[in-house]
């Protein structure tokens, strides 16, 4: 083995720096996932449970772009690895699209509504504040390393982001004014993103609003 060229050192460690965000993700996606669904089972608040969801699928994804950047210093199997977890991404971003337009239209059919939790209220406000910094981390990394997944995953953390505002919406509009539907109500208007970003991703195309050099 020779030295490594600059451009090669170099892309080893923006690929390590993405690793260590894809578990960062990992990690905190699994802890707002357990707190998120064990408070929306106690509390019936389908945006939440959208939310708990979110973050599995987040962990799904992330799991899939720490395999991807492990090879990220072999040419033919970072093409690979590139494919499949765009597809996976694409395909975690439709789950919880379909997930949510079910859910939220039966409870919204049914006109069965949610109670407030202000738990619910604490993590999501939480993942409004820390998903942006993580998004604009994973994006510097994507765009480096010209990797279309990378973008995907962070778009994928974009989208905790406004799913957690528009939760934290619909959660404190129940909570200070009694409007049981707005939960459900909030949960929908994630539902044509998700979908489109999705499809894109499963056509191998960049969703994020970046275009590749």
């Amino acid at each position: 083995m020779g030295t490594l060229t600059f451009s090669e050192a170099d892309r080893d460690r923006i690929s390590r720096r993405g690793r260590h965000l894809e578990i960062l993700t990992i990690i905190w996606a699994g802890f707002e996932a357990m707190v998120a669904l064990f408070t929306a089972f106690r509390s019936d608040s389908v945006s939440l449970t959208g939310f708990g969801f979110d973050s599995l699928i987040e962990m799904a994804s992330g799991a899939a772009l720490l395999w991807r950047l492990s090879h990220e210093m072999n040419e033919h199997r970072r093409i690979h690895t590139e494919r499949i977890s765009l597809r996976i991404a694409g395909t975690c971003l439709l789950l919880l699209g379909g997930y949510i337009l079910v859910d939220a239209s039966a409870n919204l059919w049914n006109k069965r509504s949610s109670a407030p939790t202000w738990a619910g209220i604490l993590i999501t406000a939480t993942a409004l504040i820390s998903m942006p910094l993580l998004a604009r981390a994973k994006r510097k990394v994507g765009n480096a390393l010209n990797s279309e997944a990378m973008m995907t995953d962070a778009r994928q953390t974009d989208f905790c982001m406004y799913q957690a505002a528009i939760v934290l919406f619909g959660l404190l509009i129940h909570a200070f004014f009694a409007i049981g539907w707005a939960d459900s109500a909030a949960a929908l208007l994630l539902v044509p993103v998700l979908i489109r970003s999705g499809v894109l991703s499963l056509r191998g195309e960049r969703c994020c609003g970046h275009h590749s050099h």
